[in-house]
């Protein structure tokens, strides 16, 4: 596949397909009330069931609580939908996942074009605004090497315009989406097929780590 991004031509290498089952590492979970919602769900909302879904349905509730924890961290801390895009844009692409990276990527594409994303994917937020820029570089330190942040980091944070309540909540938050990802990446949930499929051209071409596209 001559010119098209690792990610993707990784996604048809010989054997892979064997490797790992859509679902991931793990089998199918047995069919329960709570799988079943979890599916349908997906479906009313994307037309097709996600990889990480298949896999979080060995604990639906689990994937409820984490989620709803995700969404009590930031809430009423005014955080738009834009700037939560940055934050997991920036934290995935620094931790190595490519499913998150490529889902959010699409959701900040979506928000501030595609460059910018597929820039936040690759570590330049020219394409962002100053505050942007402080929650993407904060993002990225958590995911690398949280115990070297120090004073000068949350300053700039204060800088942008957040308090220390919402500076608490965005570190929070990200964290959550490492232990999230940790998950996936770790029980080898590929980005969906469905979902390389529609991501603009330089976000797919930016994603060039981690677990390569479903075939």
């Amino acid at each position: 596949m001559s010119g098209e991004p690792d990610l993707v031509a990784r996604a048809s290498l010989p054997g892979e397909r064997t490797a790992m089952d859509r679902s991931g590492f793990l089998r199918p979970p047995d069919p329960t009330a709570d799988t079943r919602r979890l599916y349908d769900e997906d479906v009313a909302d994307l037309g097709y069931v996600m990889n990480l879904t298949r896999l979080w349905a060995h604990q639906p509730a689990t994937a409820d609580g984490l989620f709803d924890l995700m969404r009590r961290s930031l809430a009423g801390h005014g955080l738009t939908p834009r700037q939560r895009a940055v934050l997991v844009a920036a934290c995935a692409s620094a931790f190595g996942d490519s499913y998150c990276s490529l889902a959010y990527g699409v959701r900040l594409a979506d928000a501030a074009g595609e460059e910018a994303a597929a820039g936040v994917l690759q570590g330049n937020d020219d394409g962002l605004t100053a505050a942007e820029r402080a929650l993407a570089g904060w993002a990225r330190k958590v995911a690398r090497d949280p115990n070297h942040t120090g004073e000068a980091d949350v300053q700039e944070l204060r800088d942008a315009g957040f308090d220390d309540a919402m500076i608490f909540a965005i570190t929070v938050f990200v964290a959550l989406r490492i232990a999230f990802s940790t998950v996936n990446d770790a029980l080898g949930a590929r980005p969906d097929a469905e979902l390389g499929a529609t991501a603009p051209p330089a976000v797919l071409g930016a994603v060039t780590f981690g677990r390569p596209i479903s075939g």
